[in-house]
């Protein structure tokens, strides 16, 4: 991508290393905060948003996540200076993508346990776009409430098609590959170990840095995902909202025969359109683009005894209309030190109200040692058992509990109050492990009557 970079940045942190196109990235940090960015010096207006005449004869157009009488602390919106508005692109077609979903699915959620190996990079050509499979969800797109679960897997930049999703947030995982993420507001770079956010409608191109990527995708339908409230925790602690990243302005002049899709009600439609939609010069708002390095998730553990709730894990969340329980909740089990005394230190069995999907971004999960592996997943729904394996219970059983520092792990959850319905390919797609209750069928009875 041939794109201007950004000349002032109100905010900046430490720029990364320049990526294959050699722009030398630099980023606005803070969660939700209220950014200033021009990539050409006094784009941005000064004292209003629409002037009767913008610099440099751009467009002033406004992109509203909310609604406009939303209470002032949930109400989220930017305001775009770009070179051509949003309304110049053809009519839009309907096209087919057999494994892109929106909901309803099959309808045939079942209390069964699963878990799916991972995807393979595709041989053929294949970018973000055409690499995308649904494997699970609940909600509506409609409804603004619940989510969906997809992978990716390709080995193609997005030459020449540009994307926006009308009907979601987009939560991006990568576990293998790096990505750079181009947008309206600007550029991002994202690595396995870290993760995307793309708000509904932001339009973006992606390109993978080591020529091909992999990785998991949470489409949030509901609320938009915030930071959780702390309670007794504090001020301080889990996802710090200054290590969260947002990109400054630059845009794209390039002009051409190009494709723009949208995902919109469950289904892809596409629009020729002769120009590159990242040509936004200068922005401000607090609706934009962020990255965060889930390495520096500030862990929360038991420092006595016990195991605490994965309640504690939570990076980002978005909330339901139910107090308590959670559209979707995204958690994440880092390395950490396990200290706890007398206590059997892997997660416990147990059954749970919410539903769970896990996906592995790298090493191995404590709980499971065999059969859940980097790029796979597994499915727990509404008050289905699931705890350790056989093989981890009997070690951590007799384990000797002095301080242990887990390395090499990370893995994560989506966790939502609605079921997870999955899809024809989650059921049928070759992945599913047909034995994966296997697992446990060697837990036995241990009960030593008095």
């Amino acid at each position: 991508m041939t794109a201007k970079t950004a000349k002032q940045q109100p905010v900046k942190q430490q720029p990364v290393q320049p990526n294959e196109t050699g722009l030398q990235l630099e980023y606005q940090s803070g969660f939700g905060n209220q950014f200033a960015t021009e990539a050409e010096k006094n784009a941005l207006p000064k004292g209003q948003n629409s002037p009767q005449k913008v610099p440099y004869d751009l467009y002033a157009e406004q992109l509203s996540g909310s609604s406009f009488f939303a209470a002032r602390h949930e109400n989220v919106r930017s305001w775009l200076y770009r070179i051509r508005p949003s309304v110049l692109h053809g009519p839009f077609q309907k096209i087919c993508h057999p494994y892109l979903l929106g909901r309803p699915f099959l309808n045939v959620a079942s209390p069964d346990q699963m878990r799916w190996n991972p995807l393979k990079i595709p041989e053929k050509p294949t970018d973000f776009i055409d690499g995308l499979i649904t494997v699970a969800g609940n909600g509506d797109t409609s409804s603004v409430r619940g989510c969906a679960v997809h992978l990716y897997a390709a080995n193609k930049n997005m030459d020449g098609r540009y994307f926006y999703n009308a009907d979601g947030e987009m939560l991006i995982v990568p576990e293998q590959g790096a990505l750079t993420i181009s947008t309206e507001c600007g550029v991002i770079q994202v690595k396995p170990g870290e993760i995307a956010v793309i708000p509904v409608g932001i339009k973006m191109q992606i390109d993978f840095d080591d020529g091909r990527g992999r990785g998991y995708i949470c489409e949030n339908y509901g609320p938009h995902f915030r930071l959780p409230h702390l309670g007794p925790i504090g001020a301080n602690g889990l996802a710090n909202p200054r290590d969260f990243l947002y990109p400054v302005a630059s845009y794209d002049e390039k002009l051409g025969d190009f494709e723009l899709i949208s995902k919109f009600q469950g289904g892809l439609w596409k629009a020729k359109i002769d120009h590159s939609p990242l040509d936004v010069v200068a922005w401000h708002g607090n609706y934009a683009p962020y990255k965060y390095d889930l390495a520096l998730f500030q862990v929360v553990n038991s420092v006595s005894f016990d195991h605490n709730d994965p309640s504690i894990f939570t990076v980002l969340t978005s909330p339901s209309e139910l107090p308590g329980t959670a559209n979707v909740d995204f958690a994440i089990f880092p390395p950490r030190w396990n200290v706890a005394e007398h206590t059997f230190r892997p997660p416990y069995y147990h059954r749970n109200v919410m539903s769970e999907y896990m996906g592995l971004i790298f090493g191995a999960y404590e709980a499971k040692q065999e059969g859940f592996v980097p790029g796979g997943g597994s499915l727990h729904n509404r008050m289905s058992g699931h705890g350790p394996d056989q093989a981890t219970f009997e070690k951590a059983s007799t384990a000797e509990l002095s301080p242990k520092k887990m390395e090499d792990t990370l893995a994560f959850m989506f966790e939502s109050s609605l079921v997870f319905q999955p899809t024809e390919f989650g059921l049928c797609g070759g992945l599913l492990q047909p034995d994966y209750l296997d697992c446990w069928k060697d837990l036995k009875g241990r009960f030593k009557k008095p």
